[in-house]
């Protein structure tokens, strides 16, 4: 699965619009929906943490963290803008971070209380999909005066032959098993 970087570098207009939903509100606001135990969904409020190098979240102990850790699967999707039913979501695997310098500077940039027992998660990107819905702008790309024009990308390297994958999915593999370790 792509990083958020990847993932910006290969659809950036798509990622932007993405960034600028979940971040509508100032800091990131959102929905997260963990696979509990016995398989079905939970669904959390949470603040991700886009920067140019990734999408984070900083989970305190709670039952979605215990459902990070044991399966990874996740969705994030964003919370519905009041001029519009936008709608932003991607999904993938969170993996927790452990390289300290990476977590001191992203708790440091999002104010995230040392006290607190919380454990950062990168987020990778398989699918993300963007939807713009009600717009009469005819300015605004995708504007079709109420219809919904829907865009999503799919992370090539996970769709992709195995044999056709590209080499940089081999040095995030990489990095994703040290962030794990």
């Amino acid at each position: 699965m792509a990083s958020w970087s990847e993932f910006a570098a290969d659809e950036p207009r798509l990622a932007d619009a993405i960034r600028l939903l979940m971040q509508q509100y100032g800091p990131g606001f959102g929905y997260l929906a963990t696979v509990r135990p016995d398989g079905g969904p939970r669904v959390h409020p949470v603040s991700p943490v886009i920067t140019d190098d990734g999408l984070y979240c900083f989970v305190i102990d709670s039952p979605k963290r215990r459902d990070l850790e044991r399966d990874g699967r996740y969705a994030l999707h964003s919370f519905p803008p009041e001029e519009s039913d936008d709608e932003a979501y991607v999904a993938g695997r969170a993996w927790p971070v452990t390289d300290d310098a990476t977590v001191a500077r992203l708790a440091l940039a999002a104010r995230a209380a040392p006290q607190v027992d919380w454990r950062l998660f990168e987020f990778t990107i398989e699918v993300a999909m963007l939807s713009r819905r009600g717009h009469a702008n005819p300015e605004v790309p995708g504007a079709h005066g109420g219809v919904p024009a829907v865009q999503v990308w799919l992370d090539p390297a996970t769709t992709a032959p195995q044999a056709q994958r590209p080499a940089s999915l081999a040095a995030h593999s990489a990095r994703r098993a040290r962030c794990a370790a």
